[in-house]
């Protein structure tokens, strides 16, 4: 089975939206985001990807179908809640370039597909000419009690690609959760950096 993977935009975008909202929707009601989502508010939020000139969304594909989706745009682009912490600490949002999410249907997590979205996702960075990466998780306690036996944390996969955690730069969003009976949640995220 040959894992397609490409980086598109424009037109393109638009076309794969409902596919990668479905894949959001279904990978972010794992842990830790427990997000529970709506068709509508996932394409609203795409939406904001495929105005962006300098955005960028990667898929992998197996056999046409979208199998994983990672998203970036230029910090100058993307929400008021992710610039907060740059412009608290007298940072240019021009230098910096977010990485917004990466999505993975399960069975084919452990593949490098991770990898290639980074790889893909900082490359476009690069040819935009912008100096930084940014990115942000989402905070979660260690004894969370939806936090599932054997859980493993991507720190280890993002440190070994050179982003530095910055814990003090933190993002608030509020989220419906699956455990939150409908209602919006408070959720803190931090920021992890890289510079080329």
């Amino acid at each position: 089975m040959s894992v397609e993977v490409l980086r598109v935009s424009g037109e393109a975008l638009m076309d794969a939206l409902d596919e990668v909202a479905r894949l959001r929707i279904e990978v972010f009601r794992e842990y830790p985001y427990l997000y529970d989502g709506t068709k509508e508010a996932e394409r609203e939020y795409l939406e904001g990807y495929a105005e962006s000139s300098g955005a960028v969304l990667v898929l992998a594909r197996v056999d046409g179908v979208v199998i994983g989706a990672s998203t970036g745009m230029p910090m100058g682009e993307a929400d008021e809640a992710f610039q907060q912490p740059f412009l608290q600490n007298t940072e240019r949002l021009e230098n910096w370039f977010y990485l917004g999410e990466s999505v993975l249907s399960g069975r084919f997590r452990g593949q490098g597909i991770g990898h290639r979205f980074f790889d893909e996702r900082e490359a476009h960075a690069r040819e935009l000419a912008f100096p930084s990466v940014a990115f942000c998780s989402v905070v979660r306690p260690q004894d969370h009690p939806l936090k599932p036996h054997g859980y493993r944390s991507h720190e280890r996969f993002w440190t070994k690609r050179g982003y530095e955690k910055r814990p003090e730069w933190r993002a608030s969003l509020n989220w419906k959760q699956i455990d939150s009976g409908g209602m919006d949640v408070r959720n803190e995220l931090e920021f992890w950096t890289r510079n080329f």
